[in-house]
């Protein structure tokens, strides 16, 4: 059965918010579902083949192949579905095993994955329907969408499972706190009534932290060296690229143990850049904001940095936006290479309302 969408295609999207939304202020009221810690997955099943498409576009299909296979066995021809790939043991999900697997695919080819796929099995969560019986419900409200997968997925056994739904926001509230022990990130609340739109961040995510994903341009060195007297990496250099597409300097991450100011040095040194020209930060266009601008707050220190190749993204923790670039030093937490560069945009960070400094003072209890 021929698909009337072909790999790639944008999966649907969510802005981030600092609370969950009440449904009542939402016409056609809201659902919400947890927000799993995974990759974003979309299966295309026809008549003959399976592919794993990842949130960049990317074919996963062989980095998972315990996966390709059930597909392949359980799920009808004319099938694709939207949810999120996950390893769970021990009572909790294990990103870095997931991100294991993409780097075999480099370093130690095939027969490496398949010892992982037995050791450490991946689990698919679906969330949404795209096409059922070769026919496309991209144009169906999500309430239908989601009611049909359920339909599907109802006589479908492992590893493919159907994420859990409430209407209830006090429901949605208690999974915020209560399923964080167990990894998850936090809670995505969809519009019943919405449609399925591509690369639209049409949903809302609440997470447990102000997270971000951003692009690795380049590193500063730390003050001392390391035990061998090479220079480490005392600072990355975080980058976003606007709606035309530059990328811009929005801060550093900071922070790091001696041993781990070690390890990135050789987790960085495959896209060091030796023609310092082909970099977007040196002799940058003047609307791009880059590093090394010397100011009242840099105190006459050294702000030359080591410029990599914009390819690495990885995901930080932050608190506020000051402008265009975070106020204070991100928290790295982890590599992401499900995701590409081109990916890494400013829509997908928390923008607070503007408000008035004169209001915030003349502000009483009660107003």
């Amino acid at each position: 059965m021929r698909l009337p969408l072909a790999p790639p295609i944008e999966p649907m999207l969510a802005k981030a918010a600092t609370a969950i939304p009440d449904p009542a202020k939402h016409p056609g009221g809201l659902a919400f579902e947890p927000k799993w810690d995974g990759f974003r997955m979309i299966i295309f099943r026809d008549d003959e083949d399976v592919v794993l498409q990842s949130r960049g576009g990317e074919d996963l299909t062989y980095c998972f192949p315990e996966i390709a296979t059930a597909a392949l066995e359980l799920l009808p021809p004319g099938l694709v579905i939207d949810g999120e790939l996950v390893i769970a043991h021990d009572g909790r999900l294990w990103f870095e095993e997931l991100t294991a697997r993409i780097r075999p695919r480099k370093e130690a080819g095939g027969r490496k994955i398949t010892e992982l796929a037995a050791a450490t099995p991946a689990i698919f969560l679906a969330f949404d329907l795209l096409v059922v019986g070769g026919e496309s419900r991209l144009h169906e409200a999500f309430v239908d969408r989601r009611r049909r997968l359920a339909e599907i997925l109802q006589s479908i056994g492992e590893p493919f499972h159907l994420t859990p739904i409430t209407e209830d926001r006090a429901v949605a509230e208690r999974w915020l706190q209560e399923f964080e022990g167990a990894g998850l990130d936090g809670v995505v609340a969809k519009p019943l009534a919405s449609l399925y739109t591509p690369g639209l961040r049409t949903l809302i995510k609440i997470k447990h932290a102000r997270t971000a994903d951003v692009v690795v341009a380049g590193w500063r060195e730390f003050k001392q060296p390391g035990p061998d007297g090479q220079p480490v990496v005392g600072s990355l250099l975080l980058g976003l690229h606007d709606e035309v597409g530059r990328l811009h300097h929005i801060g550093v991450a900071s922070a790091f143990t001696m041993a781990r100011r070690v390890e990135f040095l050789a987790e960085l040194s495959p896209v060091a850049i030796e023609n310092d020209a082909l970099h977007p930060w040196l002799d940058p266009d003047p609307e791009v904001r880059a590093p090394g601008v010397i100011s009242r707050w840099s105190g006459g220190k050294d702000l030359s940095f080591h410029a990599l190749s914009p390819e690495l993204v990885c995901e930080v923790g932050y608190d506020q936006l000051e402008g265009n670039r975070l106020r204070h030093v991100a928290h790295f937490l982890r590599w992401r290479p499900d995701r590409t560069p081109q990916s890494c945009k400013y829509d997908q960070l928390d923008q607070p309302e503007r408000y008035d400094v004169i209001d915030v003072l003349a502000a009483r209890d009660g107003d």
